[in-house]
């Protein structure tokens, strides 16, 4: 697998962690371990969270598994074009409310991020794919796999072993490398808003 900062550099001096991970979508189609599974998962739980309410939840679905079909036909078609090669496919979502008193969690989503990136990080670090993805159908998720008023559906992850780049759709092979970020000057401001 690409190693980011192959192609990436920083503008300060951080770990090449931070560069190496990316999003590759190219996958081999092999079955992911539940134990390497649950070792993605345990870094997300350790991930940081507004008063610990730690809001995050993951719903997954092993390849060649009953749940499989359920959580692959909630993907667009553009996503199915690739990810039917992952492993395994993780919906993130996000309980709307805080554990100890019940009022509105302001931060859940915020919460849920830094958890999936915990994930991602941990995925990178076993040498796994981890690709987060929106194309899917939130409304047919919540419907399917039950769930409840009260959480928000956040996104799906394709978890696999990374593959040839030569397996995936014509247009996406020259999209299989590391992307740059815009700089920190468009990207952060001292006082008030200024971009």
């Amino acid at each position: 697998m690409i190693r980011g900062s192959e192609k990436r550099a920083a503008d300060y001096p951080i770990d090449d962690l931070f560069l190496d991970r990316w999003s590759p979508r190219a996958m081999t189609g092999e079955a992911i371990s539940h134990d390497d599974l649950m070792s993605l998962f345990e870094a997300a739980r350790w991930a940081p969270s507004s008063y610990n309410n730690q809001p995050w939840r993951m719903l997954y679905a092993h390849r060649d598994t009953e749940e499989w079909p359920l959580f692959f036909n909630l993907l667009v078609e553009f996503n199915q074009g690739w990810a039917k090669n992952a492993g395994a496919l993780v919906l993130f979502i996000s309980k709307t409310t805080m554990d100890m008193n019940g009022e509105p969690s302001i931060t859940h989503s915020f919460d849920t991020g830094s958890s999936w990136e915990n994930f991602a990080l941990q995925g990178w670090l076993k040498g796994l794919v981890c690709h987060g993805m929106q194309g899917f159908d939130y409304d047919r998720a919540r419907t399917e796999l039950n769930i409840p008023e009260g959480y928000q559906v956040q996104a799906m992850i394709a978890v696999g072993k990374p593959g040839d780049p030569d397996s995936l759709p014509e247009g996406l092979r020259a999209r299989e490398a590391p992307s740059d970020r815009r700089p920190l000057t468009e990207t952060i401001c001292e006082g008030k808003f200024c971009l």
